[in-house]
């Protein structure tokens, strides 16, 4: 591991594994999403592109993956979490196991080191969550993330 990711949030912060909020939750992205993941963002390839924070990054791919492809994806998400280089959330609809409507990405920035990187996708059927979400989690990254508010690139939805 890097110095980078290693300084990335403290060794005393508890990263949190869940988020209950006003009609979506988050929670830790990993296998057990795999087949929900996959069916949330290929079908909304285009919305995902065009949104803040994935313009012109190239994901998702046009041609999408197949399960085995975002298996791994989703896998490498999940190491990446538990080693706290970066945090992967599956956004999932309602409070019990629920749809995957998007996700969320926090990250050290790789244009501007020292910068936080946050962005999330919602499914294009709940583009008008975009909104409220962004809402909730910048509230919640300014409470709970132990990030100065100044450092936090999360482009406005």
């Amino acid at each position: 591991m890097s110095h980078d990711q290693q300084s990335f949030v403290p060794a005393d912060f508890a990263v949190p594994r869940t988020l209950v909020a006003d009609g979506f939750r988050l929670e830790v992205l990993g296998a057990e999403h795999n087949e929900r993941d996959l069916a949330a963002w290929t079908g909304s390839i285009a919305h995902i592109r065009a949104t803040p924070g994935f313009v012109g990054r190239g994901w998702p791919p046009v041609a999408g993956m197949s399960a085995e492809e975002n298996l791994a994806d989703l896998v490498r998400h999940a190491r990446e979490f538990e080693e706290r280089s970066a945090f992967a959330y599956s956004l999932l609809e309602g409070d019990g196991e629920g749809e995957v409507i998007g996700c969320l990405y926090i990250h050290g920035s790789r244009e501007a080191p020292g910068r936080v990187a946050v962005s999330h996708w919602v499914r294009a059927d709940r583009a008008a969550l975009d909104g409220p979400v962004h809402e909730r989690i910048t509230r919640w990254l300014r409470e709970v993330w132990p990030f100065d508010a100044g450092r936090i690139d999360y482009e406005p939805r």
